[in-house]
C-alpha cells in the first residue's frame, strides 16, 4: 500500500512517462481549477452582447463546447510545441479574462448584438496574428523583462486573482445567497481538506490535494442537499435555488457526443474593435511572460529561457486566432494553473496533457463538461484562494532572485502602489479618455506591468546593499 501511494519522481520533472493512474488525476485537477474560469469570459461577453438566451441560447452552448475543445488543443501545443510554436512548458491554456473590460467597452460602442460579437471575434483573429509577431521578437526584448519586472507582473496577477478566489469562496457575487453560512462553511471545508491531504499525507495524495479537496466538496454539497433547505426567498419574496446545490438535471440533459461547429459567428473587421484589442494583446504577451516565468520559478526553481518565452507567446497568438475561428474569445496561459504548479511542484508535461485531453473530450462530450460545470462556486473558491496566493509567493521569489537594490525596490513599490492600485480601483480613471480606460481599467496587471517596464528602462542602475557590506561597515 505504501508503494501504491508513492508519487513517481517524474512528476517533478517536465519530461518522462508517469503511470496513467497517477497522471490522470494530476491532470484532472488542473481542469477543475480552470474550468469555470475558461467559460466565465464567454458568459459575461455573450450576456453583454445579448446572446445569452432566446434565439441565441443554442449558439451560446456551442461556444461553450468550442471553448473547452480549443483550450485542450492549444494546451497540447503549448506543452509539446511544433517548431517555434509552443514553449514546452507546464502551462494550461484557456479563454482569457484579461480582455473582458475591453470587450465590454466595444460592446457598448457598437450597440451589442451579433454584430458586436462578430467584431470582437474579428479583432481577436487579427490580434492573435499580431501577438505571433511579438513572440518572435521576445529575445531582443528580453532585456526589458528582468526578474524584478516579471516578478512584479506575476505578483500583480496573484493579487488580482485573490479577489476572484474570495468571490467564489462566498458562492459568487451574482448568487442570491452570496456569503451565506452554507457557502462559507462549504468553502472552508474544501480548504481544510486540501490542507489535510497536502500536509497530512505523502506522495500521490499530497500532490493531488486540490483534486481530492474538490471531490470532497462535491460529496459535501451532495449530502447538504438532503439535510438542508435547497431554496431560499429574496427580500421581495422571490424563491431561488441556493448556489451550492448540484444541478444534476443539467448533466442528464447534456448530450453524450456532439461535433463542434467551425465559425459559428461570422468575423467582422471594425477598427473600433481592432485597435484596443491589439493593445491588449501586447499586455497579454507581457502577462504570458509573467506566467511562464512564474511557473518555471515556482515549479522548477529557475528562470524561463528565451526559447520558452518566445514559443509560449507565439502559441498564445496562434491559439487566440485559432479560437476566433471557433467563435471563442482569445486563448492565453491560465494563471490559476500557474498557482497550482507552484503549490504542488508537479511539472510533468505528460500528466498535464491528460488534463488537456479531458478538455478535448469535454468539447466532444457535453455530458462530461456538464459534470464539471455544475461545481458550486464555493467549492472552487475553497481551492482557489490557496492556489492564487501561491502565485503571489512565486512573484515574491522572482523579485528577490536579484539583490533588492534601491532601483528594484522603487520598481516594485511604484508598480504596485500606482500601477496596480489604479488598475484595481478604476473609478480614479473615470474622467480620463476612453482609450486610457480601455488599457488601464479593469485589471491591475496591465498598469503594473507597464509601470515596471518603464521604470526599469529610465531609472539608473545602483549597487546592491548586501549583508556583507553592512557587516563590514559595522566592524569599522
Amino acid at each position: 500500500m505504501k508503494n501504491s501511494n508513492q508519487l513517481s519522481a517524474n512528476a517533478f520533472q517536465m519530461n518522462g512517462r508517469m503511470p496513467l493512474r497517477q497522471a490522470i488525476p494530476l491532470g484532472l485537477q488542473h481542469v477543475l481549477a480552470m474550468f469555470v474560469g475558461n467559460l466565465t469570459p464567454l458568459i459575461i461577453i455573450t450576456g453583454a452582447c445579448g446572446l445569452a438566451g432566446g434565439e441565441f441560447a443554442e449558439l451560446q452552448l456551442h461556444l461553450f463546447q468550442n471553448a473547452m475543445l480549443v483550450a485542450g488543443l492549444v494546451t497540447l501545443l503549448q506543452l509539446f510545441s511544433v517548431g517555434p510554436v509552443g514553449g514546452n512548458v507546464p502551462i494550461i491554456m484557456g479563454t482569457s479574462s484579461g480582455f473582458i473590460g475591453v470587450f465590454q467597452s466595444i460592446t457598448q460602442t457598437m450597440g451589442g448584438g451579433i454584430l458586436a460579437y462578430g467584431a470582437i471575434i474579428g479583432a481577436s483573429l487579427i490580434g492573435g496574428l499580431f501577438e505571433i509577431v511579438v513572440g518572435f521578437f521576445i529575445k531582443p526584448l528580453r532585456k526589458f523583462f528582468p526578474s524584478v519586472v516579471t516578478g512584479t507582473v506575476v505578483l500583480s496577477i496573484g493579487l488580482s486573482l485573490i479577489s476572484v478566489g474570495i468571490n467564489s469562496f462566498g458562492g459568487g457575487n451574482a448568487a442570491k445567497d452570496f456569503g451565506s453560512a452554507e457557502n462559507l462553511l462549504l468553502a472552508l471545508f474544501v480548504l481544510a481538506m486540501i490542507l489535510f491531504f497536502k500536509h497530512g499525507t505523502k506522495g500521490f495524495t499530497s500532490s493531488s490535494s486540490i483534486l481530492l479537496g474538490i471531490v470532497c466538496g462535491y460529496i459535501a454539497a451532495f449530502i447538504m442537499g438532503f439535510i438542508l433547505p435547497t431554496t431560499g426567498v429574496t427580500a421581495d419574496g422571490t424563491e431561488y435555488t441556493k448556489s451550492w446545490v448540484l444541478n444534476w438535471q443539467k448533466v442528464a440533459d447534456a448530450a453524450w457526443f456532439e461535433l463542434p461547429k467551425i465559425m459559428p459567428v461570422k468575423p467582422v473587421f471594425d477598427l473600433r474593435a481592432i485597435l484596443p484589442v491589439m493593445i491588449m494583446f501586447i499586455v497579454t504577451a507581457v502577462e504570458t511572460v509573467g506566467d511562464i516565468s512564474g511557473v518555471m520559478e515556482g515549479g522548477l526553481g529557475r528562470e524561463a529561457t528565451d526559447k520558452e518565452l518566445s514559443g509560449g507567446v507565439i502559441c498564445d497568438g496562434i491559439g487566440s486566432s485559432f479560437a476566433a475561428l471557433f467563435g471563442v474569445l482569445p486563448n492565453t496561459s491560465f494563471s490559476q494553473n500557474v498557482g497550482l504548479v507552484a503549490m504542488t511542484k508537479v511539472v510533468n508535461r505528460f500528466a498535464l496533457s491528460t488534463g488537456a485531453i479531458f478538455l478535448i473530450l469535454c468539447g466532444l462530450c457535453p455530458k462530461l463538461g456538464a459534470i464539471v460545470s455544475i461545481m458550486p462556486q464555493s467549492v472552487l473558491g475553497g481551492a482557489a484562494v490557496m492556489m492564487f496566493s501561491s502565485i503571489v509567493i512565486s512573484g515574491v521569489q522572482l523579485i528577490t532572485k536579484e539583490p533588492l537594490t534601491g532601483k528594484n525596490l522603487s520598481i516594485v513599490a511604484v508598480a504596485l502602489g500606482v500601477g496596480y492600485g489604479m488598475g484595481a480601483n478604476t473609478g480614479i480613471l473615470a474622467n480620463t479618455p476612453q482609450a486610457v480606460q480601455l488599457i488601464f481599467g479593469g485589471s491591475g496587471i496591465v498598469p503594473a506591468a507597464l509601470v515596471a517596464i518603464l521604470l526599469n528602462i529610465i531609472l539608473p542602475k545602483d549597487k546592491p546593499v548586501t549583508a556583507k557590506t553592512e557587516d563590514s561597515s559595522a566592524e569599522e
